[in-house]
């Protein structure tokens, strides 16, 4: 049987010799059919791949014939976006901050709202070390000299992301501020090679350090004479998004998130609210405490953990970011003064 009979038997929504736009049509319809949201723009997304093809080279080509030795491993991509497999795992790619990172079933796909975090993280940190533009204003004013204040604006922090999975959060922080000290974590030895190789894609992987272990403990242990994290053991600035869904809600999620997604990175233990726990108590043991801690978390959760961060007294300015729905998600807690100020 020779491949395009094969072809015809798989499936009924493609028809060997169907141009471009009616294959995309008929995986559209097939896949809404298979309950996917969004199916139109996941039709395009897997041609677009399929084909090595940009959006307006696919729309300027959209009457061609469907390419007979391509359309074997466009059912295959239709088929497995069908059963529930997300788009970015089909592919492994995803996209963050205007940039593609490689994803696999090792670490969950970035999220539109954590960009949201990153954007909090930059804001904070620059009105503490100062933004790129600041510090090229300052070193190029008459005479060079600076105050303390000044020093302060040109130091540049120490930031960890805990929990990295594919690197995003830390890659971006890294790639839009070439002078701070990144270094990501995480439990999974395998979300760190993914990490590792987007680090790499992007530009920054010498200037990344990367640390194995479960939350804060890598960092404590060097702070005890442990081997250090590539220098970076006094934190200035941590971030986390860390697993924040209720055990029990797990197997309610979304099919996508619940059949493919790593659970290691989902379970936040009975409340989804473990993580969190175990952070704050972990802070006091490290070196120094961080000048900004920024977390993302759960529908209903951050209140209940900016009310532990006050109850410490270490932050003096601690705010609850909103996403684009309306849904409170990101806290970042600043202490405005360093030490001795």
């Amino acid at each position: 049987m020779n491949g395009e009979n094969q072809v015809q038997q798989s499936v009924d929504w493609f028809k060997p010799g169907c141009t471009l736009r009616q294959a995309c049509a008929g995986a559209a319809e097939w896949l809404s059919g298979q309950g996917v949201d969004e199916a139109r723009n996941d039709a395009e997304l897997f041609l677009m791949h399929v084909l090595e093809l940009d959006k307006a080279s696919l729309l300027f080509r959209w009457n061609e014939p469907f390419p007979v030795d391509r359309a074997e491993q466009w059912i295959s991509k239709i088929a497995r976006r069908g059963a529930g497999e997300p788009l970015q795992y089909i592919i492994g790619e995803g996209w963050f901050y205007g940039r593609s990172f490689r994803v696999s079933p090792a670490v969950l796909i970035p999220r539109p709202e954590t960009e949201l975090l990153v954007e909090a993280v930059l804001e904070a940190a620059d009105r503490l070390w100062g933004s790129p533009e600041s510090a090229t204003t300052v070193a190029g004013q008459a005479g060079g000299s600076a105050g303390p204040a000044d020093s302060e604006k040109n130091a540049m922090p120490t930031v960890v992301d805990v929990g990295t999975g594919s690197g995003a959060i830390a890659v971006t922080l890294a790639a839009l501020r070439p002078g701070w000290r990144v270094t990501a974590s995480d439990l999974s030895p395998d979300a760190l090679e993914v990490a590792r190789e987007n680090a790499s894609r992007h530009g920054v992987a010498g200037r990344l350090a990367f640390a194995q272990g479960d939350l804060l403990a890598p960092f404590i242990d060097a702070g005890r004479g442990g081997a250090a994290i590539d220098g970076a053991v006094a934190i200035d600035v941590l971030v986390s998004n860390p697993p924040y869904i209720p055990a029990a809600d797990l197997s309610g999620l979304q099919r996508e998130v619940r059949d493919y997604e790593p659970h290691l990175a989902l379970d936040g233990g009975t409340d989804g609210l473990a993580p969190y726990r175990v952070m704050l108590e972990q802070l006091p043991l490290l070196p120094a405490m961080p000048r900004i801690v920024a977390f993302e978390l759960g529908m209903g959760q951050p209140e209940i953990v900016a009310a532990w961060m006050r109850e410490m007294e270490i932050w003096d300015d601690i705010s609850i970011v909103t996403d684009l729905n309306g849904i409170k998600r990101h806290i970042v807690a600043v202490r405005t003064k360093a030490h001795g100020a």
